[in-house]
Formats: C-alpha cells, sequence, structure tokens
C-alpha cells in the first residue's frame, strides 16, 4: 500500500519579468527539481501557478493617472461616493489614490465593526458596550469618533485606517454605514468597492435611486491610454510601486491550456493546471477572511471541476463496521471506498466531508505552501490528490 497521502510541492523559480517566456520556465523548473529531487510527473498532479507571476509576465499594470482618467470618464469628475472598500494598505490605498484624482469631492462609506474580509476598525464587544447597532445605526465621522475615540487601530498593521484614507484622499468625508443606500444621502455617484457582495450592493443603490452606480470591476476592464485591464477591472489588484498597481491576470484560460499542453509534450502525463490567487481561509485570531481576490481561482483545467465524493472514514469505522478491528476493518473501509456511489449528497456516510469546489480546495492549499513574502516558490505541484485510502 501507498505509505503518503497529498503531497505538495513549493516550486523555486527564477524571478519572472514582463514578457519572460513563463510557461518554457515553469515546465524547466519542474523538471529540473523532478530530476533533482528524485520523484516524477504524473497524471492527475496539479500545477498551481500563483496570480501575481502571470499578471507580470502579462505586464498588467495600471499608473494612478490611468484610474483616475477611467473614473472621471465614468462618472463626469465631479462628486462620487464609495462603498464598502476593505482596509488594506496593500490592495487599496492606490486604488484609492486613482480614485481620488478622479473626481471633485469623494465620500468614502465604511462598514463597520470590520470590513467584509475581516480587517477590524472596532471590536463587535466594543460596539455593545457604547450601544451601537452595527445592523441599523449609521454615522458621520464625527459620531462615530464621539462613540469609540481613536480605538481604531488596526491590530495586526497599527495603523488607523479612518485617518489614514483621509489623508490620502484630501477631499474625503467619511461615514459609516452598513446599509449600502446610506450613501445617497451624499451623492447619487456610488462606486461599489466591495469584493464578493458587490452585485447586492450595487442593486440596493440602483434601486434606491442612484444616478450612476458600477463596481470595481468595471474600472479598467478595458486598456485605458495604454494600460493593462482585467475582465476583473480592479478587483484583485494590488500595489506595485507608489504609482502603479499590478491587476489581476487576464486571459488565464488559455494560460492554463498552452501550460497543460507544454507539460504534456515534455512528460507525456496529462497534469491538471490552475492559476491561484488568494486562499479561502480565515484566520482564528484576527478574525480576517483571506479572500481578498475575487476569485480563488481565475482558470483551472478541466479535471479540477466539481465537488469531492468522499467517505468519512471514522463515521463509516465507529458506526458500520464497529465490530471490526485489524486488517478485517482496513479492507472493509477500502471496499466501501471502491463501491461508494458516483454522488454521496444526502449520505451520512460523507457526513463532515467539506463540500466546496475542488479547485477553490487545491487553490487555497498551493497559497498556503507558496505563502505571500519570501519563499520564492509562486509555483506549487500537488501529487496524490486524487488518490484515496483505497488507491493502489
Amino acid at each position: 500500500m501507498r505509505n503518503t497521502g497529498v503531497i505538495a510541492r513549493g516550486i523555486a523559480t527564477p524571478i519572472f519579468r514582463q514578457g519572460d517566456d513563463i510557461i518554457g520556465q515553469i515546465c524547466d523548473s519542474l523538471m529540473e527539481t523532478a530530476e533533482n529531487e528524485g520523484f516524477s510527473l504524473s497524471g492527475g498532479d496539479i500545477v498551481g501557478v500563483t496570480e501575481a507571476v502571470v499578471g507580470r509576465v502579462q505586464g498588467n499594470y495600471a499608473s494612478l493617472s490611468q484610474i483616475s482618467k477611467d473614473i472621471r470618464a465614468k462618472f463626469g469628475g465631479g462628486e462620487l461616493g464609495i462603498v464598502f472598500p476593505i482596509l488594506s494598505r496593500n490592495r487599496f490605498s492606490n486604488v484609492l489614490r486613482g480614485i481620488v484624482g478622479g473626481c471633485g469631492k469623494l465620500y468614502i462609506q465604511l462598514s463597520y465593526p470590520c470590513d467584509e474580509v475581516g480587517n477590524k476598525l472596532v471590536d463587535l464587544s466594543l460596539c455593545d458596550e457604547k450601544g451601537a447597532n452595527p445592523y441599523s445605526d449609521s454615522f458621520t465621522e464625527s459620531q462615530f469618533r464621539s462613540i469609540f475615540g481613536m480605538e481604531t487601530v488596526h491590530s495586526f498593521t497599527g495603523v488607523d485606517y479612518i485617518e489614514y484614507y483621509k489623508q490620502i484622499g484630501g477631499n474625503c468625508e467619511i461615514v459609516f454605514s452598513n446599509d449600502p443606500r446610506y450613501i445617497l444621502n451624499y451623492t447619487k455617484n456610488v462606486l461599489c468597492c466591495d469584493i464578493h457582495s458587490r452585485r447586492r450592493t450595487q442593486s440596493l443603490i440602483v434601486k434606491a435611486g442612484a444616478e450612476r452606480c458600477l463596481c470595481l470591476d468595471d474600472i479598467l476592464s478595458e486598456p485605458v491610454d495604454g494600460s493593462g485591464y482585467s475582465e476583473y477591472g480592479l478587483l484583485g489588484s494590488n500595489k506595485a510601486t507608489d504609482d502603479t498597481v499590478k491587476l489581476f491576470p487576464r486571459d488565464t484560460k488559455e494560460f492554463v491550456a498552452n501550460l497543460q499542453a507544454e507539460l504534456y509534450n515534455r512528460t507525456g502525463a496529462k497534469l491538471e493546471v490552475m492559476v491561484y490567487g488568494d486562499g479561502c481561509f480565515k484566520d482564528p485570531v484576527g478574525g480576517i477572511w483571506e479572500l481578498a481576490d475575487p476569485v480563488v481561482s481565475p482558470a483551472f483545467t478541466d479535471g479540477l471541476r466539481g465537488t469531492p465524493n468522499e467517505i468519512k472514514i471514522k463515521f463509516i469505522a465507529d458506526n458500520e463496521f464497529a465490530e471490526l478491528s485489524g486488517e478485517a476493518l482496513t479492507e472493509s473501509i477500502r471496499e466501501s471506498i471502491k463501491n461508494k456511489p458516483g454522488s454521496l449528497v444526502g449520505n451520512m456516510a460523507s457526513e463532515g466531508t467539506t463540500p466546496r469546489r475542488i479547485y477553490d480546495l487545491v487553490g487555497s492549499l498551493c497559497d498556503l505552501v507558496s505563502g505571500s513574502g519570501d519563499r520564492g516558490t509562486p509555483i506549487v505541484l500537488v501529487q496524490n490528490y486524487f488518490k484515496n485510502y483505497a488507491s493502489e
């Protein structure tokens, strides 16, 4: 029998630059690592490529002035309101600078006690203590400060995002509400800056009487003065330099297909390929939900579709085979796995297994393995993912 299950390896590569042969370099790095470390590449192995290097090689960048120009073109250059931006220097500070440059007056509506991905302005228990109800109460900045004072410093970054965002804008006014329609008390031109809830936010604001209401994926969805662009617009972008952002990559479906084809040419095996960004998991200490990208994976090959169809081994061991032990128990469980139905939906034997999509699960694994700092492994090789306890 096999002695190992899923194996995930971070693969070191050269530093990718715009215009590099990324497919060739990825294949070279994989082949070299396999040879040096004594393993082989096989059908069903998964190659994850971080979105950052795909975007870098594409040169998918935009300047703050290009963001400003698109904002002016779509909102007219006058007053503008933005709702529910996340609290992040990397993810939103440069986007905010670009937005500010494209309007005359900016109203920023922040959610509280935290943003969409869990970055806290204040602790929920403090809301209880102060008698502030996040489900119903809306505030101007002075009202918010009179209740919470200066207790709004982010515990991880040490930044007071109220002051930080105000200082970026200069022409900004900040308000607080979890009702997206509250912004219409200040302006009828609105840009929805939330990520996963943006369509509901937009729908509520439009129905409440907005004149123009767009989302971040509507900004830089096409080139502006030679800028990069993305189907996700500014969603998934992050700070590149003080004057530019790197956008989420484009044409990723073509990329994963081409990389899969080249890996087949070199190995004779059909590997699965995906582009991954943020994993979807939550920090248990700070309460931050990691997924600040619009999706975990913008593109993946067909073998990564679907959801796991798994039996919960401990459940059937404690119930169906409670009287067995040793080799008899092992063989009975293996037979159950081999003979499980094509769908275990609603079957108690699958109770507690994860119903998430395979590419979200694998993308989250890749993000944890590669990290977001200085590991230097933007490629992740996942092996044995589709094997189970009954596999030879």
